[in-house]
């Protein structure tokens, strides 16, 4: 089993390995939090060829971390793994590719799951022919851990670079190891959405969220808004989103008493975190947007859900202001709330949002 390194521990680079695999599953906000581990492989393993053995959308040719890591050089490919398949002949494929690319290295990279679990993803890279594998520890050392000082949990960002101590020290307060490496193209793209409103200290919303037991409220997002731009006048709006979300920020916005621009379904991933580059403050839940706002420098004011224990997920930055009530039943992990009917976010208020907001505007 891997045990951790020391937390100080800097190693030089590996020259000789030639392979890595790297294994993350999930969506965009669960690659942005993983950046830190991204930049280490990178940096310990530069002449390596690194891979991203990574879940794929449904009928989608390439999974949702490429539109995070786009051409950063972080990774430089990727293998498609089908969560919670039990299809022999699927397994039996990916053995087979992975036995192919014949890796140097695996890096698990893995959410908290049952040991149970964590076996079966060792005995299934032992049979893909893997021999090394860094990552993979004692259920104790997998969980996040508990600050009794601050009550929240570690994130899972720190939790992740925790696991992979033995490569060395990560970082993961370091900006620099948040670095989304923006290209130039990205940049002027994001230039281009925002010349309307050019010059105009910016606030960005992205209201919009996967999950029913994330979604503050439509109409709680429309008075906040327009509240914010009758005590903060001066600024622009700008409302980011997937192509389904573009009723709702048209909705959310439709108050703002100042410019303004829809831009859901005009960027990528990537070029909407070129475009947070402008911002002085994003506003939402807990979403993949707020992580990549999180990950390029821009102060949150977040209505979290308490779906998920307090700090895990959390935007990482000490200028953020997480709204996070923590009833009874926090930490459910319900993708769908009716039984309580969300009284952990229901029970936010226009007023603490926006008294967040005073706070952030107030120190920029």
């Amino acid at each position: 089993m891997t045990k951790s390194a020391p937390r100080s521990q800097v190693l030089p680079p590996d020259l000789s390995i030639r392979k890595v695999l790297l294994f993350r599953l999930g969506s965009l906000g669960d690659t942005v939090v993983a950046l830190p581990c991204f930049h280490l492989i990178a940096r310990q393993f530069p002449n390596a060829e690194r891979r991203l053995l990574t879940n794929f959308p449904v009928h989608s040719k390439a999974p949702a971390s490429a539109a995070v890591l786009g051409d950063s050089g972080l990774v430089h490919g990727y293998m498609r793994y089908t969560v919670g398949t039990r299809n022999p002949f699927e397994l039996l494929r990916l053995a087979a590719e992975i036995r192919r690319f014949a890796p140097d290295l695996v890096v698990y990279m893995p959410h908290y799951r049952p040991a149970s679990y964590v076996k079966r993803v060792r005995l299934f890279l032992r049979m893909a022919g893997v021999k090394r594998i860094v990552g993979i520890a004692p259920d104790e050392e997998m969980q996040f851990r508990f600050d009794p000082a601050t009550g929240n949990y570690e994130s899972e960002a720190a939790r992740l670079c925790r696991l992979l101590g033995e490569l060395g020290e990560a970082h993961p307060t370091d900006p620099a190891n948040w670095d989304l490496v923006f290209t130039p193209a990205e940049r002027n793209t994001a230039a281009e959405a925002l010349a309307p409103i050019a010059g105009i200290p910016l606030i960005v919303c992205g209201p919009g969220t996967k999950r029913q037991s994330k979604d503050w409220g439509q109409d709680n997002w429309r008075a906040l808004l327009a509240r914010i731009s009758v005590d903060h006048p001066g600024h622009a709006l700008a409302v980011v989103g997937a192509a389904s979300e573009t009723d709702l920020a048209d909705h959310a916005a439709a108050l703002w008493n100042g410019p303004k621009l829809n831009l859901c379904d005009r960027l990528t991933p990537r070029e909407m975190g070129a475009v947070f580059e402008h911002a002085k403050l994003f506003l939402g839940p807990d979403s993949g947007p707020m992580h990549v706002a999180a990950a390029v420098g821009v102060p949150c004011v977040i209505a979290f859900s308490a779906s998920v224990l307090p700090g895990t997920w959390f935007p990482i930055g000490d200028r953020n202001q997480v709204i996070y009530h923590q009833t009874s039943c926090h930490g459910c992990r319900l993708e769908t709330c009716t039984v309580e009917a969300r009284r952990c976010l229901t029970s936010i208020t226009i007023d603490e949002m926006a008294a967040a907001v005073d706070r952030v505007l107030g120190d920029s």
